[in-house]
């Protein structure tokens, strides 16, 4: 595969179209975020990255804290919006019929229709260029009880989250396989043979005509009988050497003799 070379660029897809909830529940605003993301599991670290110049900035700044909700399919609209309006003229929650929800411990409020809110405070504010990035720790976590089963456990494929590609909103699709799956090992399935074939056959030693079989049940011996006992092959018979010598070939009569005459002969008659 050929690749064409271009100069560095934001360019890491897809992101979360996060939508990041600050203030207060009097005045509170929403702003829509695609770079953030985790930078430690523990303690659970997180960031947003703001332009200075936006509304938003200077009141999580001020404040030092924030709400992540994550953008559903349904949600993706009002992502958007938030995204191109400006909460210095408009109240978002209103213009996109969104509900405000208190977060325990926090001044601003977090979004009642996203599936899962990370309420965060902020512990650095790093100068990266065009955004600054907003390190936070993850406070709490607040998840929509349907999103769980019988067991307590998360299902966040329930969720239908959406997702944000090159200045596209998508769908996730559908799932590809768990975390680990590549390191599974297959199960072998053995093939199963014939019992007839795995039956242990008689054999006969050629230097004491003994029967040797295992019984298949219980590995205990089968006693030589009469029924049992087979006679050698050929290629189970032992050499010539160890065999008994021949008996060597008596001479023959000679031709016209009988067997009597040829032992010994009659005097003549005088």
């Amino acid at each position: 595969m050929s690749k064409v070379t271009w100069r560095g660029g934001a360019l890491i897809a897809p992101v979360p179209p996060a939508m990041i909830t600050c203030g207060t529940m009097e005045a509170s605003n929403i702003i829509t975020v695609a770079w953030t993301g985790i930078l430690a599991t523990v303690p659970p670290k997180t960031y947003i990255s703001v332009r200075p110049r936006r509304h938003s900035y200077s009141i999580i700044k001020e404040q030092g804290e924030f709400v992540i909700n994550l953008t559903t399919e349904a949600l993706t609209h009002a992502a958007d919006f938030c995204g191109m309006y400006t909460g210095a003229k408009i109240d978002k929650f209103t213009a996109c019929n969104l509900t405000k929800e208190d977060v325990p411990g926090f001044s601003c409020p977090m979004i009642a229709e996203a599936p899962l809110s990370l309420a965060c405070r902020v512990t650095e504010v790093v100068p990266m260029g065009s955004h600054d990035m907003f390190i936070a720790d993850v406070v709490s976590v607040h998840v929509d009880e349907t999103l769980l089963d019988a067991d307590g456990r998360l299902c966040l494929e329930r969720a239908g989250l959406a997702a944000f590609a090159h200045g596209e909103y998508f769908a996730l699709g559908r799932s590809l396989g768990k975390f680990g799956f590549s390191a599974v090992k297959k199960k072998k399935h053995r093939r199963q043979s014939d019992p007839a074939a795995n039956k242990p056959q008689a054999t006969v030693d050629p230097t004491t005509d003994a029967v040797d079989n295992k019984h298949p049940a219980d590995g205990l011996p089968t006693p030589v009988t009469a029924d049992t006992h087979t006679a050698p092959t050929p290629s189970e018979r032992p050499p010539r050497s160890d065999r008994k010598p021949r008996r060597p070939k008596k001479d023959k009569p000679a031709a016209g003799r009988s067997k009597d005459t040829a032992k010994k002969k009659k005097p003549k008659r005088t």
